[in-house]
């Protein structure tokens, strides 16, 4: 049975070249999408087997574009896409249901062994991810959780790519009296009270690209 496959990631050359090469190895590519938000539309309306995510995507990041999909669509397997092999990514894409971690330093052979195990059901890991679960597993201090809600989150990361408050209103469908609510929650829970700060948080939680 041919595997069915999503692609989501913000360059179109990437797709292009991830689609070629997955077509060739025999899998069907379904849909594509250029943006997280997106991406969790076209998985909901495709069904596939696999939506293969970058982890830095404009409007919804792969991570939380990988949590709405699992919510909506929940056969699909996320197989995240990322240069990041840091501890707080990978658990963080763990504790989010994400079934692969593919580094993107590795071959495509590994990106295709990882949507082949998805879709069957297993976990696939990049080899030096592997690692550092391990290394997680030994030490003695759990890496400190983000205590934003998923609507938070991706609020911030509108806020970090620069959006206006009016204008992240119009995106998530809210009032602008809501948004400016989330905003001041952020905030408060970060104890991060600049947008300068929230843009370094960001940075550092993978949502966008320095």
């Amino acid at each position: 049975m041919t595997i069915r496959v999503l692609l989501a990631d913000d360059h179109l050359i990437v797709r292009q070249g991830l689609r070629d090469m997955l077509t060739r190895e025999g899998f069907k590519v379904v849909a594509e999408a250029a943006d997280g938000r997106d991406a969790v539309r076209l998985a909901e309306e495709t069904r596939p087997d696999v939506a293969v995510l970058d982890l830095s995507m404009p409007l919804l990041n792969g991570l939380d574009a990988a949590r709405e999909i699992l919510r909506k669509a929940p056969r699909t397997g996320p197989v995240l896409l990322t240069m990041h092999t840091e501890e707080p990514y990978v658990l963080d894409a763990l504790r989010s249901g994400v079934r692969g971690y593919v580094l993107k330093t590795q071959a495509s052979a590994d990106l295709v062994q990882a949507i082949r195990d998805v879709a069957r059901g297993a976990i696939y890991l990049s080899p030096r991810v592997s690692g550092v679960l391990v290394q997680a597993f030994n030490s003695k201090t759990e890496p400190g959780r983000d205590p934003l809600s998923r609507r938070e989150r991706e609020v911030l990361q509108l806020i970090a790519e620069g959006k206006t408050t009016k204008e992240i209103a119009g995106l998530l469908g809210v009032s602008v009296k809501t948004a400016e609510s989330h905003r001041s929650r952020i905030m408060d829970k970060l104890n991060i009270h600049e947008t300068a700060g929230l843009v370094r948080y960001a940075i550092r939680r993978g949502m966008i690209q320095p």
